[in-house]
């Protein structure tokens, strides 16, 4: 790795359930507000769950014109707000070749609205009413396309799927493909607009979902009531750029990305490995690129979604990385307390989380974090944000099919 070009964020944006853009996000996310409430979007009468953390800021036509909106999914028109927020923010578009710049984003699921939706129209109304972009809208690549096509991308463009892991692997890979040469920018991260009636059904009767009707006690990582996540949407863009060509030009730059690592447990379609071995390799592969010393001060966005399997592992796996005494020193959180949990966005967002901790020296809350598990006995910065000097932030993403992901950031 000694010889591979370094990379740095230059531009971020955001979409999410605490906020559309990214300071309201950030200020948010470090007062503890909860994001989590009823779903508005259809009538969960004879749902199990009925909360979740809807987006309710986002205006698309801030970002797309009229056809452009009827004509894409919400999981697209996220991204692509995301997106136009990084890009402008970061100015690197103009500044490079369009066979220079790729965009690596993720969605685990796509548009499953718009695929509802349309087998609805088939159900009642028949083939010949079903739309003819119905396949264009659903498909998982199209936020990708989408935003390639915005700004003329002509490099690689193309999702990660990984369920909860799609936006650390998209910017993982999208870092590799800046370190070895093939690209010189890369617009990437996640998006998920699954919060539908047949996504739900779905989530809650794989046993996966919080059951509880109060905003407060539903998404509850590392707490012993915790009994499943909360689901999420929304989308995090991130502008990754080669250090030297984004200090050439004078660019803001957030941090450096100094660390990917990327496993999976082979192990089941659902459950994570019972000997966190997977999610162990791939943060001790990010802490190996960062360089990592017991004297760097660690904050870790944990995947911690609050289900009583997961956040037990991941505790275990941060130990077995760090070892025991340095994963006692380090700050934890899960964001997902407060935004839920965005799927295919979790890890984009949650990369942006620890780039805001290495600029503002704050470290956000878990919320409602009031019956600590003995099992999960680290320092998780219950209910209070904290201002610590912070060396290296590790996010963690953990998905279905047994997804590993793991993204190490410092200052440059």
């Amino acid at each position: 790795m000694n010889d591979a070009r370094r990379v740095v964020v230059t531009g971020l944006g955001v979409v999410s359930p605490v906020g559309s853009d990214v300071d309201t996000a950030w200020e948010n996310l470090t007062k503890g507000f909860n994001g989590i409430g009823p779903i508005t979007y259809f009538d969960t009468t004879g749902y199990k769950a009925t909360l979740a953390a809807q987006v309710r800021d986002f205006d698309p036509a801030a970002y797309l014109d009229r056809s452009q909106i009827l004509r894409s999914d919400r999981f697209a028109q996220y991204a692509i707000g995301a997106a136009v927020q990084a890009v402008e923010e970061s100015g690197v578009i103009g500044t490079l070749a369009p066979e220079r710049v790729g965009v690596y984003f993720g969605s685990g699921i796509g548009g499953l609205s718009t695929l509802s939706d349309q087998i609805g129209i088939l159900d009642r109304r028949g083939p010949h009413r079903v739309s003819p972009l119905c396949v264009p809208m659903m498909i998982a690549n199209m936020a990708a396309g989408m935003i390639a096509i915005r700004y003329d991308c002509q490099g690689a463009a193309l999702p990660a799927v990984t369920a909860c892991a799609s936006g650390s692997n998209a910017i993982g890979e999208a870092v590799r493909a800046i370190r070895h040469g093939y690209a010189d920018a890369m617009i990437t991260g996640g998006s998920e607009a699954s919060i539908v009636p047949v996504g739900i059904a779905g989530f809650v009767n794989m046993k996966a979902l919080s059951v509880s009707a109060d905003p407060n006690a539903a998404s509850l990582p590392f707490d012993a009531r915790r009994a499943g996540f909360v689901i999420g949407e929304g989308a995090a863009a991130l502008v990754l750029e080669e250090y030297e060509h984004a200090k050439a030009r004078g660019a803001k730059i957030y941090g450096e990305v100094v660390g990917y690592g990327s496993t999976c447990d082979a192990y089941h379609i659902t459950a994570p490995r019972p000997e966190p071995i997977g999610s162990t390799r791939a943060i001790e592969q990010a802490l190996r690129e960062a360089g990592y010393t017991d004297a760097d001060r660690v904050y870790i966005n944990a995947h911690g979604t609050g289900t009583p399997l997961n956040d037990v592992g991941e505790t275990q796996a941060i130990k077995n990385a760090l070892g025991t005494d340095a994963a006692g020193k380090a700050l934890i959180s899960s964001t997902k307390s407060m935004t839920g949990h965005m799927l295919g966005a979790a890890g984009a967002i949650e990369a942006l989380v620890c780039l805001k901790v290495l600029q503002t020296g704050i470290v956000p809350p878990t919320i409602n974090l009031l019956e600590p598990d003995p099992a999960c006995d680290l320092n998780y910065v219950p209910n209070q944000a904290v201002e610590a000097s912070i060396d290296l932030c590790v996010s963690n993403s953990l998905g279905f099919g047994g997804h590993n992901a793991s993204l190490a950031f410092r200052k440059v």
